[in-house]
């Protein structure tokens, strides 16, 4: 394996702090940073013994912007920036560990956010539109390849010039 892509999330609503269960907690920790974890791991492990590699960890704006309407997913994102670190050193020289750290993209997990949630996004990004999935892959790309020879343990902001 060359590249690994952890690209899993999940954030779903909750209605208030206090309406979050210890189940839902634990899930959300689980799929945004507990999986990623395990997987490079692996992953890590195997390409760092063998001619190296790149991983690439999918990260988020709310990892260093949260919300209260997120914040199990946005600790569990502060934990893969951190994670990303981390991993950079210690699979080093041969593989290299990034992140995007993603603003507000139309995928999957926006198909929950009202109107007023995408005027909100829209009305505070510089760019003044939210991002689509196909502009997320130049950076995915860039990581992936020799381009980014140098680089490792970065968090690249890809999120339309949040504030």
């Amino acid at each position: 394996m060359d590249v690994l892509v952890n690209n899993a999330g999940l954030s779903p609503l909750y209605p208030s702090l206090d309406g979050v269960s210890e189940a839902l907690f634990d899930k959300v920790i689980g799929v945004n940073l507990k999986g990623p974890f395990r997987l490079a791991s692996a992953v890590g492990t195997r390409m760092a013994a063998g001619d190296g590699g790149s991983i690439i960890n999918v990260s988020s704006i709310a990892a260093v912007r949260p919300g209260p309407a997120e914040l199990p997913y946005a600790a569990a994102k502060a934990g893969l920036n951190a994670l990303t670190v981390g991993m950079a050193h210690a699979f080093g020289p041969t593989v290299r560990v990034n992140a995007i750290q993603a603003g507000p993209f139309r995928t999957d997990i926006s198909k929950a956010w009202s109107a007023e949630t995408f005027a909100r996004y829209e009305q505070n990004l510089a760019l003044g539109r939210c991002g689509e999935p196909e502009e997320i892959v130049g950076a995915a790309l860039y990581f992936a390849g020799e381009a980014s020879s140098f680089c490792t343990g970065a968090v690249l902001r890809l999120d339309g010039g949040a504030p």
